[in-house]
């Protein structure tokens, strides 16, 4: 039902099931990822998942462009965002279900010295973005 594919999509560290080997769906038999070493390629995956993966390379690769004053555009799957938004918000596991992020809006973010968020605005026609972020907010509800 709703609130179970809810759980799976938006929850915190609730993996939702597991493709099986050789699914059409399962990155170790899509051409995109042939160079992605295999143990790497789940097949299935949480927030809590992504997190680990998402957020070392934010702190290796991007917060040094950042602290050396350089303007930084992450583009990204959108659990691959909630991962970054959890961190940047310090967001709870609870809070986290909430967040839809909406599909190619950009969103701005400021920080202060000590990464702490001083501003956050999503750039673009509000009424636009509202619908957009409603849409991803239904997006897994059983069509009426």
């Amino acid at each position: 039902g709703e609130d179970q594919v809810k759980i799976w999509r938006r929850s915190f560290d609730v993996q939702p099931p597991a493709l099986e080997p050789g699914d059409e769906r399962d990155p170790h038999v899509q051409e995109m990822f042939r160079d992605v070493p295999k143990e790497d390629l789940p097949y299935t995956e949480c927030l809590k998942d992504t997190i680990a993966r998402a957020w070392p390379y934010f702190e290796a690769e991007i917060k040094p462009q950042m602290e050396a004053g350089k303007r930084v555009l992450i583009a990204a799957h959108g659990n691959s965002l909630r991962a970054l938004v959890m961190q940047f918000e310090k967001l709870t596991p609870e809070e986290i279900l909430e967040v839809n992020i909406p599909t190619g809006v950009p969103c701005a973010y400021t920080f202060d010295k000590d990464w702490n968020v001083v501003d956050k605005h999503y750039i673009g026609d509000p009424a636009t973005i509202e619908a957009k972020i409603n849409a991803v907010a239904n997006q897994g509800k059983a069509k009426k």
